[in-house]
């Protein structure tokens, strides 16, 4: 199964292609879930994402926090390919982000050469190999 395809079954009904692509690309250009747990735990969001990772409950974070966290100018790039204002973008990503991490990490904690970043190694040594 691809990256893309996980992130789809992941995501069900509550995301389209291009979102599923977009939150693809925003694990890869992070260099994979650790990556990107890291930038917004950096980014002041660490008890949140902490309940994302955990097998708890997952708190919310709200499209200003997320902003704030990935920067301005990965929100727009994400905008641009989804068609949406900043706003919107960061909006859609405060809804799905939460789900993505928490279904990648099943058992509480982010497993090092896990499928998604296995997916991922895959995917750069094809392109880049």
């Amino acid at each position: 199964m691809s990256l893309f395809d996980q992130l789809g079954s992941i995501l069900g009904q509550g995301g389209s292609n291009d979102a599923v692509g977009a939150i693809s690309n925003l694990i890869d250009q992070h260099g994979g879930l650790s990556g990107l747990v890291q930038q917004l735990q950096n980014g002041g969001l660490s008890e949140v994402v902490s309940s994302w990772v955990g097998t708890g409950a997952n708190l919310p974070v709200s499209a200003d926090a997320l902003q704030q966290a990935l920067g301005s100018e990965q929100i727009g790039q994400i905008a641009a390919k989804l068609g949406l204002s900043p706003d919107q973008a960061a909006g859609s990503l405060a809804q799905l982000l939460p789900q993505v991490v928490d279904k990648l990490t099943p058992n509480g904690s982010i497993e090092p050469g896990g499928l998604l970043e296995q997916g991922l190694g895959l995917l750069k040594g094809k392109l880049f190999g």
